[in-house]
């Protein structure tokens, strides 16, 4: 991945590590332990789900540039409905604690989209890729169209 794609990655990435963490230990005051693991689970699954998006994006970026706006808002859409599935599949599981981990999930997701947006907003990329094929200091540049 480039720079720009791993500074972002970073940028959303520790945020939701940081909301999971303090899930966590929220969850795990209020339930118990059980609590504690549905957040646990629920960042990772958060940070898994947006981080292979992400980098999904960024590739169909540099690779299929027209298609990148319908693939975001197609892996968007895709990236919700599977954590809903997480959430309707783990509904009445003894492992962890339901409620905690569709809470943490919600709270996970909204903090990676924040910090997302943010390091979006904060990046400077380049919008055109400068020419590489700069003239040299004694070349002159070839005119393009008609002299009259």
């Amino acid at each position: 991945m480039p720079s720009n794609d791993v500074r972002i990655l970073a940028q959303a990435a520790v945020p939701t590590v940081a909301v999971g963490a303090i899930a966590a230990v929220v969850s795990g005051v209020v339930t118990g332990g059980k609590g504690a693991i549905g957040a646990g689970v629920a960042t990772v699954l958060v940070i898994l789900f947006m981080g292979l998006g992400l980098y999904v994006l960024q590739r169909t970026a540099k690779s299929l540039p027209h298609l990148f706006q319908a693939m975001g808002l197609m892996l968007y859409a895709a990236q919700i409905l599977l954590l809903f599935i997480f959430m309707a599949a783990f509904k009445n599981t003894t492992l962890f604690n339901p409620r905690a981990f569709a809470v943490s999930l919600l709270v996970g997701t909204l903090a990676w989209i924040g910090a997302q947006a943010r390091a979006h907003m904060k990046a400077k990329i380049l919008y055109v890729e400068p020419d590489s094929s700069t003239p040299v200091k004694d070349e002159q540049p070839h005119k393009s169209g008609h002299s009259s």
